[in-house]
């Protein structure tokens, strides 16, 4: 009996050693001052500008019912494209639909023809198309977006894929949270952002766990952005043979105790 109890003592010391040696990550976002209400430097992103190769959304309306039907976008599958159809161009197989910027940067639109539109912001190719438009259409609205903008989440997120960019607002926190944020596993202290800038690519490391990411010069997501989530140790740990082997010893060690109580039990 004496053998029993202190085999079993030995087996529960050994596994809460093993499962000691695995420490819970540190998972609270944005660390810093406790105050209730914290000014922080005010960042903005850059204003994003037209490049050749793009894809614009241009959506063209006036009071002109006719007029209007040349600027319709296509239909796909039933449906009209006009935007994103899903977050997740990944998964949806569809590319934009739209005007891309040839290599001189115009696309050309019906009535109008060539628009130069490189080096423009959105809004600033707005103005431009509706001057262009305004002798053919009666007081016409014209709204322009990049389609083919995009980023990828990679490693240890829920949902791993390529996302479009809506617009140029997009912030690292609404990144990870379209990949369904981090898992458990996911260092939230090293992520790493690769960009390419200037035909040169860099390779960027961000710590969410202290407020200082929210000022950070690459906090807003840009075109063409990977950001990648490193395992933590503790995913090697659960990886690890002799952790996956927990539950039998677990078992082993439950049935060992049990039978050893009914023995005792049964001898008294």
């Amino acid at each position: 009996m004496k053998f029993i109890s202190h085999f079993c003592f030995i087996v529960i010391i050994g596994m809460s050693l093993l499962t000691g040696c695995s420490t819970i990550p540190r998972t609270v976002y944005f660390q810093g001052d406790t105050s209730k209400y914290v000014p922080l430097i005010k960042t903005s992103p850059k204003v994003l500008k037209i490049a050749p190769n793009d894809i614009l959304g241009v959506t063209i309306a006036s009071i002109n019912e006719e007029s209007n039907k040349l600027f319709e976008l296509p239909i796909v599958g039933g449906l009209r494209y006009s935007g994103f159809p899903n977050t997740q161009s990944s998964s949806m197989g569809l590319q934009p639909i739209g005007y891309e910027v040839d290599s001189s940067g115009n696309i050309e639109l019906p009535l109008v023809g060539k628009v130069k539109v490189v080096n423009l912001s959105c809004m600033e190719a707005g103005d431009t198309i509706k001057q262009r438009l305004s002798d053919y259409l009666k007081q016409p609205v014209v709204n322009v977006r990049v389609l083919n903008h995009k980023f990828t989440v990679l490693g240890e997120v829920n949902r791993p894929a390529t996302y479009n960019i809506i617009d140029n607002t997009l912030t690292l926190s609404e990144a990870l949270g379209m990949a369904g944020d981090l898992t458990i596993f996911g260092r939230r202290d090293n992520i790493t952002l690769i960009r390419e800038q200037n035909g040169v690519r860099y390779k960027i490391r961000l710590n969410l766990l202290t407020q200082d990411i929210l000022t950070s010069p690459y906090y807003y997501i840009k075109n063409g952005d990977v950001i990648y989530v490193e395992p933590s140790e503790v995913k090697s740990t659960y990886n690890d043979r002799s952790y996956q082997m927990l539950p039998i010893v677990t078992s082993v060690v439950s049935a060992v105790t049990s039978l050893g109580v009914l023995i005792l039990s049964l001898s008294r």
